[in-house]
């Protein structure tokens, strides 16, 4: 191969000879940060894009890798990582991935034999660099027409990763960071019932203390598992954990606050609590304010066109079933006004509200329902305990109770 423009044989053999010599330092100096560095093949780095330029110019590097004694011990990981930041330059995906595999399996062989765990840190980098080129060669492999296979050898590969930290000793404060790289592989290959064996590791070990964990790691640990109990209808689980994320994030980091956020809302939606308007228009989460709205108004023509509006946003974040469900409390909201409206025309009859008023009331709203199916709607009301009351089914009248018609939630969810 011709080489690149600019780049001369000795300006590539003193390339190549540099990342080696810094490679050999930083794990003789256990300088985990600087391994990092050399490991992280998706940053970009000018000085890593001039290594992979420097290789494709220089081809014979894994001459230079044996034949000195500072890293031939390490030439499995070192020769296939070349070659996967060769092939990375030139855009085989694919190929890089298979490369950095090999790599990473070597270097996990290198890990397991240290004793201490300085080299936290650079297998951090191996992991997100095992998933994100994974999801790269996935993309690839999709547009040649290829089934993408890559993600879901980098879930078999970072599972490995995970039993070789989950042991006792002080590596073991890496499982998080690897478990949370899992939660991402798993979500995005739609397998997050495989997170339940890893989540188990995490809870029920009595090696695991989860506050001795980086807050880094506790945070996305807590924002995943928080998904996972929205998916499952958990609520109240959903809102202790994600609201464990939201109150230790980095308030700097909006985007990651945005995220929690958006699960969050529903959670606490879903329990009858309402966020404040600044926070939606702070975090740019302006697709729930008509969810509110309608919310507040007992609207329920609004709530159906702020779900109808925003439908494919809500199903890919998978809440749209959570918002469909606060159609009751949007029920009760609108019969509530109704009786406080009662109450200051004429006090003494404010608990007897007459279905038909329920009716023309939703008429207003443009909701066109009879006398019957308001009374099933009330009827479920009353049986999910958001209504406190009974039916006088002659007279057609909800008769609400004088203390207490309209429970608050406290933090249980409404189950449809």
């Amino acid at each position: 191969m011709a080489a690149y423009p600019g780049m001369s044989m000795g300006e590539a053999h003193r390339r190549i000879t540099e990342y080696l010599n810094r490679f050999s330092d930083a794990v003789s100096n256990q300088d985990a940060a600087s391994l990092r560095f050399l490991l992280s093949l998706s940053s970009n780095s000018p000085f890593l894009l001039s290594l992979a330029d420097a290789l494709n110019t220089f081809q014979d590097s894994g001459r230079l890798i044996k034949h000195s004694d500072h890293y031939s011990q390490f030439s499995d990981i070192l020769f296939n990582l070349f070659r996967s930041l060769q092939t990375y330059r030139l855009g085989n995906l694919f190929d890089s991935y298979q490369a950095f595999e090999k790599s990473a399996n070597a270097f996990i062989q290198e890990f397991r034999n240290w004793e201490s765990a300085w080299a936290l840190e650079a297998l951090y980098a191996l992991a997100y660099e095992i998933r994100v080129l994974a999801e790269r060669a996935d993309r690839e492999l999709a547009s040649n027409g290829k089934s993408p296979e890559k993600l879901k050898a980098a879930g078999s590969f970072l599972m490995k990763v995970f039993g070789v930290l989950a042991g006792k000793g002080p590596k073991r404060v890496g499982a998080l960071y690897v478990t949370c790289q899992l939660f991402k592989v798993y979500f995005k290959l739609g397998t997050v019932h495989l997170c339940r064996s890893v989540i188990r590791s995490i809870e029920t070990a009595r090696i695991f203390d989860f506050e001795e964990f980086p807050k880094r790691d506790k945070v996305t640990y807590m924002y995943y598992t928080g998904r996972l109990e929205v998916f499952n209808e958990n609520f109240p689980a959903a809102d202790n954990k994600l609201s464990y994320a939201l109150t230790h994030c980095n308030p700097r980091r909006e985007a990651n606050i945005r995220m929690i956020l958006k699960y969050l809302i529903p959670v606490k939606l879903s329990i009858g609590i309402l966020p404040k308007d600044w926070l939606l228009e702070k975090y740019n989460l302006v697709e729930y304010r008509d969810v509110v709205q309608a919310l507040r108004r007992g609207d329920l023509r609004l709530l159906r066109h702020a779900l109808q509006e925003h439908e494919d946003r809500f199903l890919r974040s998978g809440v749209f079933l959570v918002l469909e469900k606060l159609e009751l409390q949007v029920y009760q909201r609108l019969v509530k006004k109704i009786y406080i409206i009662q109450k200051q025309k004429d006090p003494t009859k404010a608990h007897q509200v007459k279905l038909e008023v329920i009716v023309k009331a939703l008429k207003w709203l443009e909701m066109d329902m009879d006398v019957d199916e308001v009374e099933c709607i009330m009827s479920i009301l009353i049986y999910k305990n958001l209504v406190k009351g009974y039916f006088a089914h002659k007279s057609k009248v909800v008769v609400l109770s004088k203390q207490d018609p309209f429970p608050k939630l406290n933090g249980k969810p409404v189950n449809s």
